[in-house]
């Protein structure tokens, strides 16, 4: 079996507000990747297809717990990549990640049935990253005006079309975003299988014990404090006003110290990925 070609990427603009100052640049800021990058990972995987369609995997190469490294070069390339790249780089990603997905089909003992081409999936998985970007930008920087905001979001429908999303599956705008974000959130279930998988996630089981020595406490707690609380109940983690009261202060010592960086820095690792999957192209070395 071939993956299927890419399509033309014409992604449609709706007629909403419009910011005609914006600059997708100064919305990638790379440090959000880090806080709430397992946390987005949890929410993806609470659709139980996705799940289990990550957890049976036979694409031992993007397996996080065996390589975790590889793992965040390829979902950092596909963020930087969907919201900053060219439509022949998308293309080109989209090739790459499709030759991974062909493998990644039900299998016999499976307790649900997934294919990694299903755009249902994928629009869950896309909506997950759509709120993750917002959710932790505006945590560290304040919200953004309302033209900026629907403009982000018009731009985000990349973050499915740059797979199988079809444009006209992505909610129309915010408010229905926001309505079917909800609805999903709610029909969510963790399994103590998933429930299980997350906890190593959440407690860096995949990298040096060192690090996890050093990190997995402060890791977790930034977790917890990341997760919408549908999340947080059905993954039985305790979050209290006090944990709040210091997430919020984290978050805003954080957004200090992104004001006085340069955007490169800013950036950080999402442009290297991005200029690394271009060295990639040009020299022939696979994309993932």
């Amino acid at each position: 079996m071939t993956a299927p070609r890419p399509a033309p990427m014409n992604d449609p603009e709706p007629q909403r507000l419009y910011a005609p100052d914006f600059d997708m640049n100064d919305h990638i800021v790379g440090v959000t990747a880090f806080l709430g990058g397992t946390a987005n990972v949890i929410m993806q995987l609470g659709l139980r297809p996705v799940a289990y369609g990550v957890m049976e995997s036979d694409v031992k190469s993007g397996n996080v717990m065996e390589h975790p490294f590889k793992r965040l070069r390829t979902t950092l390339t596909y963020l930087a990549v969907a919201m900053l790249g060219t439509d022949e780089e998308r293309n080109a990603y989209r090739l790459a990640v499709n030759t991974s997905h062909r493998h990644i089909r039900t299998k016999p003992t499976s307790p649900v049935k997934y294919n990694a081409f299903d755009p249902k999936l994928q629009l869950w998985v896309a909506a997950c990253l759509y709120f993750g970007f917002v959710d932790l930008l505006e945590k560290v920087q304040g919200p953004m005006d309302e033209a900026t905001a629907d403009t982000f979001y018009t731009h985000s429908i990349r973050l499915g079309t740059t797979l199988q999303v079809r444009p006209e599956m992505w909610p129309a705008d915010r408010a229905a975003f926001w309505q079917f974000w909800e609805e999903n959130l709610d029909a969510l279930e963790i399994d103590d299988t998933t429930r299980a998988y997350f906890n190593d996630l959440i407690d860096l089981k995949m990298v040096a014990r060192p690090i996890q020595w050093v990190s997995a406490r402060f890791h977790r707690f930034v977790v917890t404090g990341c997760l919408p609380p549908q999340i947080r109940e059905k993954m039985h983690l305790t979050w209290t006003e006090g944990n709040q009261r210091w997430f919020d202060r984290t978050m805003k010592l954080i957004g200090v110290g992104l004001k006085i960086q340069p955007r490169v820095l800013r950036q950080f690792p999402m442009n290297y990925y991005l200029w690394d999957m271009r060295r990639r192209i040009r020299k022939g070395k696979p994309l993932v």
